[in-house]
């Protein structure tokens, strides 16, 4: 076959007309048969030049996309695995693949991915091609050799990484466990490497995680970091097992901090502590890494916020003034760099770490009252992104000057870029009057509010609660049994109208029902916990009651948690360990409602 010229559509129409296997197509595929030729067809000032295909090896390509474009998936599919052996194309071969794939054929998929690899021994997609199609098909064991292969054909200095990558070709698979054995024989050769034997450890660990196997990837940590205990991933992966709650986890990431580890990785850690609202911990290793890593901006930022949260208010100020200058300069000389990615982001939009400095500053500024400078700070957020968020402060701060409906109207006028920004707006207001102890309003507002979003689940429960807050009980459990009906999985009303219950001390077996039918739904939730222990309190289960509030109170130190919690303790005898409780309760959250009024009814302090 030679070329078609520009302009002779109609004459390659006559060229395929005669043959017998196109005339019941119609012309759409026919014009797609000539989109496929399209690399076949030159301009006219062109030198002709012969394609590279034979007439029938075009004429068998046509016709195999011709039938995946019918629906003929079996026909295609032999077609083109035809032409694939016949060229050793990586290309038709992959097709072939797509094909099958798309015919949900895992079988032949995996014959043309064979074939593919080989063949053609030396291409990186037939086998990665291959090893997906295994894992899909659940056929592990015979993952191993691809995935040596895939090692191999890294080069040398990118090989820890690449193996790094390699646990996410098994997260869909079934057999998790079997999946971490697999992988373990594959890299059977990089175990005692101390270039590479930490990321296989590592690697290997990740997949036990998946395989909910917490002991044996804490193992792996173990074997990575005996062969370098420098070596970031078997931290990294003795990181993400703290969600576990294994100390000897958390010790072995102590241990590899203590050798100098980078920055970055320490504020790995801080996350962690955050995430735990292990507060003062995290305070602690800002203080490390500043003073290790100064330049470090990001631990500055986090210690300015644990300082202001604690009160601590001229060390806040210091260490917010300095991530400021620290990250403006980095910002400085990544838009000096006009070629970075970094530099076209930092134009795109406004610095998040700076933002969060401005509204902490702002904070601090009140707090100090400085009502001037708290103003300026936030003058100094130009994020639209950030609007609603802005004019809510400004609105608080209006609202601490006794002037609420003005902040209320700050709120409300801010713009709606988006479909979502009214239904925010909304939350906004709602939040300043809740703020303000204004239930009255909440249960007004959010009543008006409601008939706006009839639909809107979220909005019917908030009513749910504001209802509660003024005595209006049969109500707030008409609509938290209307949530629950048009969702069965909304786990916050169960929690909500079983924790209502039990406070009253009212139908004590019915609310323990859904407060455990909430728990089935989030059994780690701390704040569940907490209803469920309440509940055994209110039903004279003490020993139950504090078990359980003892263990809410571990993952989450929040004020009202600590009320329930030292009025068991209190019942129970246990006075001093009560006012323990009590006053790091207050610590956290010396406004909390519940605690103050737990306190002040047992006259404890």
């Amino acid at each position: 076959m030679g070329f078609i010229r520009m302009g002779d559509a109609g004459r390659a129409l006559d060229y395929y007309g005669p043959m017998t296997p196109f005339k019941r197509f119609k012309t759409p595929t026919l014009l797609l048969a000539l989109a496929l030729a399209w690399p076949l067809v030159r301009a006219e000032d062109e030198v002709p030049k012969n394609s590279a295909l034979s007439a029938s090896m075009m004429y068998e390509l046509l016709l195999a996309e011709i039938s995946a474009y019918n629906e003929d998936s079996g026909s295609a599919f032999q077609l083109m695995m035809d032409a694939a052996r016949k060229d050793r194309s990586d290309q038709l071969y992959q097709r072939a693949v797509e094909i099958a794939l798309q015919a949900r054929a895992g079988d032949s998929a995996l014959q043309a991915a064979q074939a593919w690899s080989r063949n053609l021994p030396a291409s990186k997609d037939a086998n990665r091609y291959l090893l997906q199609i295994l894992i899909g098909l659940n056929k592990l064991g015979e993952t191993v050799e691809p995935l040596k292969r895939e090692i191999a054909g890294v080069p040398p200095k990118e090989r820890a990484a690449a193996i790094g990558q390699l646990p996410r070709y098994f997260v869909r698979a079934t057999d998790k466990k079997l999946a971490s054995q697999v992988l373990e024989q594959a890299l059977a050769g990089e175990l005692g490497s101390r270039s590479n034997g930490p990321a296989a450890f590592a690697a290997i660990g990740a997949l036990r995680v998946l395989a909910e196997d917490a002991s044996g990837a804490l193992e792996a940590v173990r074997k990575g970091m005996a062969l370098n205990p420098k070596a970031e991933e078997p931290v990294q992966l003795a990181l993400a097992l703290l969600d576990a709650k294994l100390p000897a986890a958390e010790q072995l990431v102590q241990a590899h901090l203590q050798q100098g580890a980078r920055p970055e990785i320490h504020m790995l850690y801080v996350r962690k502590l955050l995430e735990a609202q292990r507060y003062d911990d995290a305070y602690k290793q800002t203080l490390l890494i500043c003073s290790a890593a100064p330049n470090f901006s990001e631990a500055w930022l986090v210690r300015g916020s644990l300082a202001l949260q604690n009160k601590r208010l001229p060390e806040a100020q210091t260490s917010l003034d300095t991530y400021l200058q620290l990250r403006q300069a980095e910002l400085k000389a990544i838009a000096a760099d006009a070629s970075s990615a970094a530099a076209s982001e930092a134009e795109a939009e406004t610095d998040r770490g700076l933002v969060q400095a401005y509204f902490l500053l702002s904070d601090l500024a009140e707090l100090q009252q400085r009502p001037a400078d708290a103003e300026r700070y936030l003058g100094l957020i130009d994020s639209p992104q950030d609007a609603l968020r802005v004019r809510s402060r400004r609105a608080a701060m209006l609202a601490r000057q006794g002037k609420l409906d003005e902040g209320r109207a700050l709120i409300r006028s801010t713009p709606e870029t988006v479909a979502e920004d009214a239904r925010n707006k909304i939350t906004a207001e709602v939040q300043l009057l809740r703020d303000n102890k204004q239930f009255g309003l909440v249960y007004q507002f959010l009543t008006e509010a409601s008939q706006s979003f009839p639909a809107d689940i979220d909005l019917r429960y908030d009513l749910a609660m504001a209802a509660e807050r003024v005595d209006k009980l049969e109500e707030m459990e008409k609509l938290l049994r209307q949530v629950i009906a048009e969702k069965p999985d909304y786990l916050h009303a169960y929690n909500a109208l079983g924790y209502s219950l039990a406070d009253r001390n009212m139908r004590l077996p019915e609310a323990r029902v859904l407060i455990t039918k909430a728990l089935d739904f989030a059994p780690n939730d701390p704040f569940i916990q907490d209803s469920l222990g309440w509940v055994e309190f209110r039903s004279g289960h003490l020993n139950d009651a504090l078990r359980i509030l003892r263990s809410a109170y571990e993952n989450r130190q929040d004020a009202e948690i600590a009320a329930h919690l030292g009025e068991v303790l209190w019942t129970m005898g246990m006075q001093d360990q009560a006012r323990t409780i009590w006053k790091s309760g207050l610590e956290q959250s010396p406004d909390n409602d519940t605690l103050l009024q737990t306190i002040k009814r047992l006259g404890s302090l």
